[in-house]
């Protein structure tokens, strides 16, 4: 965790460049082959300046996993939570997937260092899964009274969604071909929807 906390606009300009560059570094060489000097330098300052700000370099790791998540998750949920139809989950999967190649770094680094990384697993559940879930629930909760979506285990329901939104969050490079189309992602993500609305199993 962060030992001191910015006090001005440089200061937060700082620590936001440490950010980014150790996300750049860690997403090209992995966390274990990236050192701090290195880091120190990618970000333009000195290798002293960084630890006035992170304790050590598995605070970045945490913080950029952490922090990144945290906002793809509120911006995932604030826009569910704002449709006017209970069915328009492909327009929101659709809408995040398109953004994906903005994120592409942090996806990469948090599958390749959470296998790694138990705490840092354990950081995510917690922080942010736990806490998304709840949002979610309250969502699929309110479709389920209005008789839009069959009564299920809420809980169930909204980790199944949250988990599958994932997975297309590493679509981008891995499900999808190496340079997919506008369409291809597009079909991905309404495909991810219709199974999530509508199972897989042919109805009678």
């Amino acid at each position: 965790m962060p030992i001191t906390h910015p006090s001005s606009q440089s200061e937060v300009e700082i620590r936001s460049r440490i950010l980014l560059s150790a996300l750049s570094l860690f997403a090209k060489r992995g966390y274990a082959a990236s050192s701090t000097k290195e880091l120190a330098k990618s970000a333009g300052i000195a290798e002293g300046t960084l630890f006035r700000h992170f304790e050590n370099k598995k605070a970045i790791l945490i913080e950029i996993v952490t922090q990144g998540w945290i906002d793809i998750l509120t911006d995932l949920l604030t826009e569910l939570s704002e449709m006017g139809s209970y069915h328009a989950i492909a327009q929101v999967m659709r809408r995040r997937m398109f953004n994906l190649h903005k994120n592409a770094d942090l996806m990469k680094v948090c599958f390749m260092e959470t296998q790694f990384h138990p705490d840092l697993r354990d950081r995510i559940q917690s922080e942010i899964v736990d806490k998304m879930t709840t949002v979610a629930e309250a969502f699929f909760e309110e479709a389920m009274k209005k008789g839009i979506y069959r009564p299920m285990n809420v809980k169930t329901v909204s980790r199944v969604f949250i988990g599958m939104f994932a997975i297309t969050g590493f679509s981008y490079g891995t499900l999808t071909e190496p340079g997919a189309s506008h369409e291809d992602l597009k079909q991905m993500a309404e495909g991810v929807a219709d199974i999530f609305l509508n199972g897989v199993l042919q109805r009678s």
